[in-house]
């Protein structure tokens, strides 16, 4: 019996994921599942599990490329009420680990509650956000995490408190397959003095990324002491193209994805850069966009 028999009211079968992606590239997923409550979730994973079926979660998909051809087994998306909710208690909010950031970030600011408002314009889920450890010079997530509730591959939910984690940048040791829930512990502000952080970091953020209208994804890490961004120029490669993707204007370390861009063409840029930033600078980049 396949996932699409044992849960047809929460599945679809090939079910084209690009439309779930900011790049707009991929193939179909086998069976596409929502679930709709943690038992749910435990159910599908379970018989996953047991039907040795693969499984991929997938987040707001900000930075991810899905390659061309059509992605075996399960791709599961957490965006029902039970995994998107927002609570405050206090100084203290609750986000699911589905719901987006930018959701988040407006809850605390009309809150008056500071401390996430430097991260507006970062796309991703509250979850993906907390695993990779988004930020810059102006503050990570990691700063303001209070705990993390998880679901083990053993299908049991645990916390994790702030001193269990380890958080590097863009990184953490957050390795279980499904986060479930953040607490964040902020402080109380005048609301107008959140504001207008916020509007100062938006301003920043979207001057260094390519314009919003572009569907564009970020590629390499920062290596330790340089910026990708230079290494790439650096390397004379601002105007790298492979088929239907370049290199962005306003910050070599995106890609542009225009029209009839494939996965293929993302994929070749990246090495084309790579290979090049290593000839002409001796240093390897490490490739930030995942890619399934």
């Amino acid at each position: 019996m396949s996932l699409a028999d044992q849960f047809p009211e929460i599945t679809q079968r090939n079910q084209p994921l690009a439309p779930f992606t900011h790049l707009k590239i991929g193939g179909p997923a086998e069976f596409l599942i929502q679930p709709r409550s943690l038992d749910e979730l435990n159910a599908v994973l379970s018989a996953c599990q047991r039907d040795r079926v693969p499984v991929r979660m997938l987040g707001g998909g900000f930075n991810l490329l899905i390659q061309d051809d059509p992605v075996p087994g399960a791709v599961i998306r957490l965006t029902a009420e039970a995994f998107t909710f927002l609570q405050r208690d206090g100084k203290r909010i609750t986000g699911g680990g589905g719901g987006q950031l930018f959701d988040l970030i407006a809850f605390t600011v009309k809150h008056g509650l500071g401390g996430l408002e430097t991260l507006v314009g970062i796309r991703g889920t509250v979850g993906g956000s907390v695993r990779c450890n988004v930020g810059d010079r102006n503050g990570e997530i990691s700063q303001t995490v209070r705990n993390v509730t998880v679901l083990t591959e053993a299908g049991k939910v645990q916390v994790r408190g702030r001193d269990e984690l380890t958080f590097s940048e863009h990184h953490s040791d957050l390795d279980e397959p499904v986060i479930l829930s953040v607490e964040f512990e902020l402080e109380p502000e005048e609301p107008v003095q959140v504001m207008k952080r916020m509007q100062k970091a938006w301003i920043q953020r979207k001057a260094a990324e390519p314009l919003s209208f572009q569907a564009s994804v970020r590629l390499f890490r920062n290596p330790a002491g340089h910026t990708a961004a230079t290494l790439i120029d650096r390397a004379q490669m601002t105007k790298a193209r492979a088929g239907g993707a370049e290199l962005s204007e306003r910050n070599s370390n995106y890609a542009v994805a225009h029209p009839g861009t494939t996965a293929r063409d993302i994929l070749q840029l990246v090495e084309l850069v790579r290979s090049k930033v290593k000839d002409r600078t001796g240093v390897a980049l490490e490739r930030e966009l995942h890619v399934w």
